[in-house]
């Protein structure tokens, strides 16, 4: 018999699979403690390096904002065409370590810190419109899969796939992953996207869901396996050497800023839950809307201060822009600025490159470790009587719908809340050459597997996808393994 999985008190854990949220839509609850200890548990495994996304590089620049918007959003950085504000954009490859490789298939981190006259705004996404998991109480377990194995010290395909045969949304991402776009040429030549669910408010208070797309005007260019491997043979540092070179040259690279907006009202019907990060917004019925255009054109004076100490939170909201119900990011909204105050010390944000530059940032927090600032004689409590900040009585955002009991729940029923109709539709949009480097990068690390009921669990995945999709899958596999006599 299994062991019972308990929390680090002995506790035995109930549901390991899905967070405690107020209601099947609401937000998750801070009372989850196992969630909360999974995720804080999970940020302090490492140091110094960030647990994922140690890899990165990273530059100036600024956003102009191109399209009138203010019919959806009060936030003061999108409001007026030709309004420029300055930012900050870190790329990271996600599982690699510091020292790793940059041509290497896997997702790119895409993380944009605008220094706007609110305060700072992250929108901390990837360069893949979905991602592995739809539940944040599993992030651990994905990274845990994906990173060297505790016994034999390098990363296995037996544990990467395992994970995925037993988390069938992880479908959709892994069939981009394996696809044409999993290793970027160069970070210029890649798209970002939010990936999340975000909710924007306009002064009127009329709320919409939002999706965020950066799209390369460069072009999309990536390498194939061949390619990748010589490249990293040659230079281990070939993205950040290209982003670095480019930028010195003169030659900026740029991105143009498109959003999907989904009426508020319609994500309780919708055909499929509009908050699962597996999923995407299909374009048919939420078109992309122009918003502006972000430009990188100067590089960081030292790496180590701004790159590696850039320090990204996704609840680093300004107003007029706010969280969805989406769970990922619910999680990560207490994550990612947990994981900085662990890695970087409680006053992180005062580091020059995460500080907010067109506005004071003006609290009673004091003191910790690494504290550049200090307040002189005024008072560390609030409220008082000597001129201290006070709040502004304004919500930022628009507040969330709770319906429901607390408790864990597994679905929400939406009419094709399947976890392969997505991947199915983007393998059958790819053309005859990139189906057959889709099923040869696959079948080359599925192949690698030992455990015949892992290769069996995933080919099964793809088989309901598409047909199509999972015979070629299966026979490649199928070839690989008899050659090597597995």
């Amino acid at each position: 018999m299994p062991r019972t999985l308990t929390t680090e008190s002995g506790a035995p854990v109930a549901d390991n699979q899905n967070s405690a949220s107020a209601g099947e839509y609401g937000p998750l609850l801070i009372q989850d403690q196992h969630l909360l200890e999974k995720l804080a548990r999970f940020n302090r495994e490492r140091i110094p390096e960030r647990v994922v996304h140690a890899r990165g590089s990273g530059a100036y620049g600024y956003f102009e904002v191109t399209e009138d918007v203010t019919g959806y959003t009060r936030a003061a950085f999108l409001n007026g065409v030709g309004r420029r504000t300055e930012v900050f954009l870190r790329f990271s490859t996600v599982a690699g370590a510091l020292g790793s490789t940059d041509a290497v298939r896997d997702p790119r981190g895409f993380a944009v810190k605008f220094y706007t006259e609110e305060g700072n705004y992250d929108l901390v996404g990837n360069n893949t419109p979905v991602f592995f998991i739809k539940d944040p109480i599993k992030f651990p377990d994905f990274i845990h899969s994906q990173k060297r194995d505790p016994h034999t010290g390098v990363q296995e395909a037996d544990n990467v796939w395992d994970f995925w045969a037993h988390s069938p949304a992880s479908t959709h991402q892994i069939t981009w992953l394996f696809g044409d776009r999993g290793i970027p040429a160069s970070y210029r030549h890649m798209n970002g996207y939010g990936s999340h669910t975000y909710q924007w408010v306009n002064a009127e208070g009329r709320a919409h869901w939002v999706k965020y797309h950066f799209k390369t005007d460069q072009g999309v260019r990536s390498l194939d396996a061949g390619q990748a491997a010589e490249t990293a043979g040659g230079d281990a540092d070939s993205h950040q050497r290209d982003l670095h070179r480019a930028i010195g040259r003169g030659v900026f690279p740029s991105w143009t800023l498109y959003v999907q907006l989904m009426p508020v009202e319609e994500a309780a019907d919708y055909r499929f839950d509009p908050f699962d990060v597996t999923k995407v917004w299909p374009h048919a019925d939420y078109p992309l809307v122009k918003v502006g255009r972000l430009v990188l054109n100067r590089n960081p004076e030292n790496v180590f201060a701004e790159v590696e100490q850039a320090a990204f939170s996704p609840n680093n909201f300004v107003p007029g822009i706010g969280p969805s119900p989406d769970k990922m990011l619910q999680g990560r909204l207490f994550a990612y600025a947990d994981a900085q105050r662990y890695r970087l010390g409680v006053n992180h944000t005062q580091l020059p490159v995460n500080a907010p530059r067109a506005v004071e940032a003006a609290n009673y927090g004091q003191d910790g470790r690494h504290a550049l600032h200090r307040n002189g004689r005024d008072r560390n409590y609030e409220p008082n009587s000597h001129g201290g900040p006070v709040q502004t009585d304004e919500a930022l955002h628009a507040p969330l719908p709770v319906t429901g009991h607390t408790g864990t729940y597994r679905a929400v029923a939406h009419a094709k809340d399947d976890d392969f109709h997505q991947a199915g539709e983007l393998y059958r949009l790819m053309s005859a050459e990139e189906k057959a480097r889709l099923v040869a990068n696959l079948a080359g690390s599925l192949a690698q597997v030992v455990r015949d009921d892992v290769v069996e669990k995933n080919l099964a995945h793809f088989h309901a996808a598409d047909p199509d999709y999972g015979r070629r899958v299966e026979r490649a596999v199928t070839e690989l393994r008899d050659r090597e006599g597995r």
